[in-house]
């Protein structure tokens, strides 16, 4: 068992809760970099230098030509500032993507000011900064944006400096000035949700990919498991058999008195030990546990079951049942009935032997069960996972190699939590490692888990009597 093996002997643990689910993506935090906003700013000025100097000069129009320069110049001056004053690859948080997007919109609205109000065709920019914050940006800042954008349209719509025509300028009349205010309005709105919309869908779909790739990487490196496990537990069989015989050979040559009994004594009983876990190994799904008059057991009969074997003399390993809240005993006939599946005995003796090999002097195996679902955890007072492995904790060969209790080395592949893990959540379980505080001090290693009852259901080979609470 090499479980223990991510758990690292230090001795400031904290309280930290890692999942082996891929992270959902979110907006707001950080998905824009400061390189994106600054050639889009390039952009939009050149834009409209060609714009200005193109009306002004080739179709003759008089436009208050140092007073547009000068509003573009600012978008200019503030682009060669970020630029030599903030790295280019650093990302804005959502506050300051909003300030840079606002200042577009408050930068477009002066030089429409200067060039016709909402009667510039160019007003349609307007849309621009609001469609891209709707993307990338938290749905607050958008909003934001968009109020500040409806703003400063609903200003233009009343105050602007009408374009020098160089004949009688076109008479538009206000219903028409207020039809491309709410043309406008409409289209901020609309194209800033549904920008939003597909944004939305585009992260779901890369975090549901990301996950659904994990979740195969996983079931591929547990079948490669299962295929080494079973080659291990044919190849191994006829060594423990040598040992065994041995064993004996030596337990019946030695005098009873001999210091020596008791370590041959000791060889003989974890030999057997082995074979016994081998053939657990090599039994298929559906059998051993899971079969025959005791497929179906009390939870407290199922959970002493798994830590059976790993009881020491040091280390108090104590369970405690709560049902709705309230400390029962487990003796009481109606506790939860559960399917004795091999992989859940597996699992569960799996973690408590990682708790047992790292506790001071106590572990702790707790069950909580209500209308919702059961919860149990798995709670030593040993020094807890290290912060560097525990944000990995569930990953194969992921190993810090410490030392075990009385300093025995407790090397391995890092196999254990990976496998232990795996074989919960196929169980329908929601696994989670952290560390306890208790009052002032610290408290050791905890590894939760939680059946929903649906879960359990659905994983139960009956339909009758087997669970004691209503659904909440």
């Amino acid at each position: 068992m090499t479980a223990e093996t991510a758990r690292s002997r230090t001795e400031e643990p904290v309280p930290v809760t890692a999942s082996g689910a891929a992270p959902a993506l979110r907006t707001g935090d950080g998905g824009v970099r400061h390189r994106t906003l600054i050639l889009l700013r390039w952009i939009a000025i050149c834009g409209q230098l060609v714009a200005v100097l193109g009306v002004h000069f080739l179709l003759g129009f008089d436009l208050p030509l140092e007073a547009c320069l000068a509003v573009i110049g600012a978008a200019v001056w503030i682009n060669l500032t970020v630029r030599l004053w903030t790295p280019m690859t650093r990302r804005l948080t959502d506050g300051e993507a909003t300030v840079s997007f606002a200042f577009d919109l408050l930068q477009l609205a002066c030089l429409l000011y200067l060039t016709g109000g909402l009667t510039n065709p160019f007003a349609l920019l307007f849309l621009a900064p609001v469609t891209v914050s709707a993307s990338i940006l938290s749905p607050r800042a958008t909003a934001l944006l968009g109020l500040v954008a409806g703003a400063l349209i609903t200003v233009l719509a009343a105050v602007y400096r009408p374009l020098p025509w160089t004949g009688p300028p076109p008479d538009l009349p206000p219903v028409y000035i207020g039809g491309i205010w709410a043309a406008l309005i409409v289209s901020l709105a609309f194209t800033s949700l549904y920008a939003a919309r597909l944004a939305r869908e585009q992260r779901h779909m890369a975090a549901a990919l990301a996950t659904l790739q994990m979740a195969l990487a996983r079931e591929q490196r547990l079948a490669a498991l299962g295929g080494l496990a079973a080659a291990a537990a044919h190849e191994l069989g006829t060594p423990l058999a040598t040992i065994t015989i041995a064993a004996r050979e030596l337990a019946r040559d030695i005098p009873a008195g001999d210091p020596l009994a008791e370590d041959v004594h000791l060889i003989a009983e974890q030999a057997a030990r082995c074979r016994d876990i081998l053939t657990r190994l090599a039994r298929q799904p559906g059998g051993g546990e899971g079969a025959g008059p005791f497929a179906r057991l009390p939870l407290p009969v199922l959970l002493e079951q798994a830590v059976a074997a790993h009881r020491v003399p040091d280390i108090d390993l104590e369970l405690r049942f709560y049902a709705d809240g309230e400390r029962v005993d487990p003796n009481r006939a109606d506790t939860p009935v559960l399917d004795c599946r091999p992989e859940l005995i597996h699992a569960l003796g799996n973690i408590v032997e990682n708790a047992v090999a790292f506790a001071r002097s106590r572990v702790v195996v707790e069950a909580r069960w209500d209308g919702a679902g059961l919860t149990l955890q798995v709670r030593d007072d040993g020094p807890g996972f290290s912060p560097d492995v525990l944000q990995k904790l569930g990953e194969p060969y992921l190993t810090s190699r410490p030392r075990g209790r009385q300093g025995q080395n407790r090397e391995g592949l890092g196999l254990g939590v990976f496998i232990a893990k795996t074989l919960l959540e196929r169980t329908g379980a929601r696994v989670t490692f952290f560390n306890a505080r208790r009052g002032a001090g610290r408290g050791g290693a905890v590894v939760a888990l939680f059946w929903s009852k649906s879960k359990l259901k659905s994983a139960h080979s009956s339909g009758h009597d087997w669970w004691p609470l209503t659904e909440r």
